[in-house]
């Protein structure tokens, strides 16, 4: 199923936030692209990249965030568990599991509960090298701050509120993803 008409039906009364939505995930999507090609050794999906990475947001519309025109009624951290659900009504377990494991660098059951997080009880870290490449381009992008792209260093700072298990992750990531940037760590 096409990106766009999933993103047009579910945006079609919030046009501020379809907007926002669409550059941000054309920001995911264009990094793990460009990654990817880089990386033909890795041997990754593009075409189910650039879909996933289009909608890996696609449930914030449910979510009250309202500096992002967000004004459903769940806690935001809920998005990508609400996009799963959402997508796999649609018959796309696989693009779902991108929308559930993107938050950080991912979470373990045992996060959720230390934390008392409002998800579900869960594992929702990226598995395949699609879903880390997915989580590990969105790090760099804020719908926040939509213009703004994030260097490797400030990335890496930005999770540390998170924890160390986390930074450590990303780091691994920019190594394996982005080799040329493992200095800037």
């Amino acid at each position: 199923m096409d990106a766009l008409v999933i993103i047009n039906k579910y945006y079609a009364d919030n046009e501020e936030l379809k907007q926002l939505l669409l550059h941000h995930s054309l920001q995911v999507a264009n990094r793990a692209l460009d990654i990817a090609r880089q990386h033909p050794e890795m041997d990754l999906d593009l075409d189910f990249i650039a879909q996933a990475a289009m909608l890996h947001d696609i449930g914030i519309y449910q979510t009250d965030a309202p500096a992002i025109h967000c004004h459903g009624t769940h806690h935001y951290l809920m998005h990508g568990y609400l996009g799963g659900q959402l997508l796999r009504s649609l018959g796309m377990e696989r693009t779902a599991r991108v929308c559930e494991r993107h938050t950080g660098t991912g979470l373990t059951p045992e996060t959720i509960a230390e934390r008392g997080l409002p998800l579900p009880p869960g594992d929702y870290r990226p598995e395949t090298l699609e879903e880390q490449l997915i989580c590990y381009a969105d790090k760099f992008y804020s719908k926040s701050h939509p213009d703004r792209v994030r260097s490797v260093h400030d990335t890496a700072l930005s999770l540390e509120k998170f924890g160390h298990e986390g930074v450590s992750i990303f780091k691994q990531w920019v190594k394996m993803f982005e080799p040329q940037h493992a200095d800037a760590l």
